[in-house]
């Protein structure tokens, strides 16, 4: 999640409106994705399908952007930390795809928007923000809604529900890495960077388990997966530029609701109540952090990763 880099200036009404409604279609292109990877998955290598996402997703990033017409977005003071960011978000792409294999949409969308708890916890060490009492409470209330959704002592989830919490992972530190980025480089440079880290090394690994598509219909929907992540980062930066981060972050969960209807009429999910109820806390957890990051002023970030 990109943060903003004018989120100082005064924000009208209308261009908020339009941030907003870029942000939602964003999230919902996200919960279109990993819903494409979860069918896809079922009929073609899980890795076949990350590779060929990124690989794609850059050649229309770079086609878009055209690096050549536009030098300068080559141009970065942190090239260590964006390939880092780079990498980060590979990890973050294959754990969760990795999970919604075994366990549905709905619950790995709820324990990956673990992370803005986590950009909380982590935020002290790494940027030297304070931690006030009430943020720990929100913090370890929002973690208890996580284990209400996974129940790791229940056996109810399937083990590869830890892949969704590295993701979540991953996504902290990719927020965290973006508002260090965020000071310095622009948010094309970082998509374009991001994009081309990916590509690097996704396509070793796309030569090492290819196999052809079996219809025209599976290779139609794995172009059109690499293509929507390109679009939806695209989305990201234009909501962006239409309104802060802090005004942007409470419809990132709009994905939840995209990832319940698309659970239901795509693999016919139904969440159970305690992932309804654990959703629900993390929500509000999440919701709390992010108004006492309006209250104080700050711009959390708001990078969700696919």
């Amino acid at each position: 999640m990109p943060a903003d880099r004018a989120v100082d200036r005064p924000v009208l009404p209308q261009r908020s409106a339009k941030g907003i409604l870029l942000i939602i279609g964003t999230v919902l292109g996200f919960a279109c994705m990993d819903a494409t990877a979860k069918w896809l998955g079922r009929r073609i290598n899980p890795w076949e399908v990350i590779a060929v996402r990124y690989v794609v997703a850059f050649l229309a990033i770079a086609a878009c952007l055209n690096p050549r017409s536009r030098p300068r977005l080559l141009q970065t003071r942190r090239r260590k930390l964006q390939c880092f960011r780079g990498v980060c978000l590979v990890i973050s792409t294959a754990a969760g795809w990795t999970a919604v294999h075994y366990i549905s949409l709905t619950k790995l969308t709820s324990i990956t928007f673990a992370s803005p708890l986590l950009v909380a916890l982590l935020a002290g060490p790494l940027l030297g923000e304070k931690i006030g009492p009430r943020r720990v409470v929100a913090i370890v209330v929002g973690f208890c809604g996580v284990l209400i959704v996974t129940r790791p002592l229940g056996g109810s989830t399937h083990p590869a529900a830890i892949f969704a919490v590295l993701a979540a992972f991953s996504n902290a530190v990719i927020s965290i890495i973006t508002r260090k980025l965020a000071a310095d480089d622009p948010a094309e440079t970082t998509v374009f960077y991001s994009g081309l880290v990916g590509a690097i090394i996704m396509l070793p690994v796309l030569l090492g388990v290819w196999q052809t598509p079996a219809s025209v219909a599976e290779w139609f929907i794995l172009i059109a997966l690499g293509l929507l992540g390109a679009f939806a980062h695209w989305l990201l930066i234009l909501a962006h530029r239409y309104a802060p981060a802090t005004t942007l972050a409470p419809f990132y969960y709009v994905q939840i609701i995209g990832a319940v209807a698309l659970g239901l009429a795509v693999f016919g999910e139904i969440p159970d109540r305690w992932t309804i109820l654990g959703t629900a806390v993390v929500a509000a957890s999440g919701l709390y952090l992010f108004s006492r990051e309006r209250a104080r002023n700050a711009h959390p970030s708001a990078d969700v990763a696919a």
